[in-house]
């Protein structure tokens, strides 16, 4: 009898001794920020916590999403796959039923994995997490809570803290801060006072955001979590302003990440290592001792977190949808491809005129107002917006903010067949056929079509 009681508490001891080594890992997003603006990346904004968490870990300086819109974006990190694959891929989305999570891939690890926050993810039996929602930001007393049950010998978690920072309208934070004479607007933007007003209550909300970084940041200190803890933060697709959310430019595809993993990633380090939002489950996977997972658009960048890689991906791709979304044209379609180097963008319905909720925001109709009045800058940056060309290629090393179309040029016309090509290999591998797969686009919002009663 002793000999099983002793055997049975040797069991209990090594479950909660592995347990115990397993690392947390704590992810942060923010919600339509973009990367640019944040302090460590040059940005005008004060992110003390964000920059500090820079110096202690690895920051990415080319980490993408793809898709740039909010409801997308989600269901590319918690599934690994791409938003045409897994079937969500216009705002206000849904999942295909079959699709697995990371809730499905960690729990079987040991893992308790939750999220607290902004959803805006569907449907629940795809991403079963112990906790859902909360609020539009996450619940610092439930992270507490989590925090303290782990610490006093509980299971690991995965833990998913969304912000609602730095979204539209802009009412958090201490704009005074940034006073909107001294606010810099990036060149693609139209300086009127309304423009200038909204950047700096922008700017006020991302440090808003910081503060929820740093907050999250300090209940691992407090519960003594933080050298077994990996904490990436990221800061979503661009924000609200023109060219960037709901663009394929960089300013609407490309993201801010900070990794910080005491003992497991080189503090202060940076790397350029191309890397998509659709490999974080994946990597949470590798992280946590699992399995690579068969069918995942996505795939584990550990090595590049260890040091032992400078690269991971040679392309990043992107969608963007705009049907079925606010004050969206009824049928845009645009698909990306980047290399290092270059960026191509289809316009496959470029007749069409191109509008979405930044277009109805009062800080674009003073663009408007004030291309009406006739300056040059303003008229021409207002056409550039609701008018694409069919195709837009751009040589990010030269000009990195996209500002001048490069399509057609003679002496780049093997780079831009180049990356046509692969652009159609990656659609025809996710089943996207462009236009029609956009008009399908309504099909695929909100928690899916009424089912007739049975009679």
């Amino acid at each position: 009898m002793k000999i099983i009681i002793t055997s049975l508490i040797s069991i209990v001891w090594l479950a909660q001794a592995q347990a115990a080594s397993k690392p947390n890992m704590v992810f942060i997003i923010a919600d339509d920020c973009t990367y640019r603006d944040i302090g460590c990346y040059g940005g005008q904004a004060r992110t003390p916590h964000i920059d500090k968490l820079a110096t202690e870990g690895m920051r990415f300086t080319r980490c993408f999403q793809a898709a740039p819109m909010c409801s997308p974006t989600r269901h590319n990190i918690y599934t690994g796959l791409y938003p045409v694959k897994s079937g969500a891929w216009p705002n206000h989305t849904r999942a295909y039923p079959h699709v697995k999570s990371i809730v499905h891939h960690l729990r079987p690890l040991g893992y308790r994995v939750t999220q607290t926050g902004k959803t805006h993810i569907n449907p629940r039996t795809v991403f079963p997490f112990e906790n859902f929602g909360g609020g539009k930001n996450p619940d610092m007393k439930y992270i507490d809570r989590l925090f303290a049950e782990t610490a006093k010998g509980g299971k690991p978690f995965c833990l998913f803290a969304c912000s609602n920072e730095p979204h539209s309208p802009w009412n958090k934070g201490d704009a005074s801060a940034y006073p909107p004479a001294k606010v810099k607007l990036p060149p693609y933007l139209v300086d009127t006072p309304r423009m200038r007003s909204d950047f700096s209550n922008y700017l006020a909300e991302i440090t808003y955001y910081d503060s929820q970084v740093g907050e999250i940041v300090g209940l691992l200190e407090k519960h003594g979590l933080s050298k077994n803890t990996l904490v990436m933060v990221v800061s979503e697709q661009g924000n609200g302003f023109p060219f960037a959310k709901w663009t394929c430019y960089d300013h609407g595809l490309q993201s801010a990440m900070i990794v910080r993993w005491p003992g497991k990633v080189k503090a202060g380090a940076v790397t350029d290592a191309m890397v998509e939002y659709v490999d974080v489950t994946p990597t949470f996977v590798d992280v946590a001792g699992g399995k690579p997972i068969k069918g995942l658009d996505g795939k584990s960048f550990l090595p590049v977190l260890r040091g032992e890689t400078q690269t991971h991906k040679q392309h990043v791709f992107g969608i963007m949808t705009t049907r079925g979304i606010n004050n969206g044209t009824d049928a845009f379609a645009i698909r990306s491809v980047r290399s290092t180097r270059y960026k191509l963008i289809l316009n496959l319905n470029h007749e069409s005129k191109f509008t979405n909720a930044c277009t109805a925001s009062p800080a674009f109709k003073s663009m408007v107002a004030k291309a009406a009045t006739g300056d040059a800058t303003a008229k021409r940056l207002v056409h550039a917006y609701h008018h694409r060309p069919a195709v837009e290629l751009f040589d990010l090393k030269t000009d990195p903010l996209e500002m001048t179309n490069l399509a057609g040029q003679t002496d780049l016309k093997k780079v831009e067949t180049r990356l046509r090509a692969k652009l159609a290999e990656w659609m025809k591998a996710q089943g996207d056929e462009g236009v029609a797969t956009e008009l399908k686009a309504k099909e695929r919002q909100g928690r899916g079509r009424r089912q007739p009663k049975k009679k």
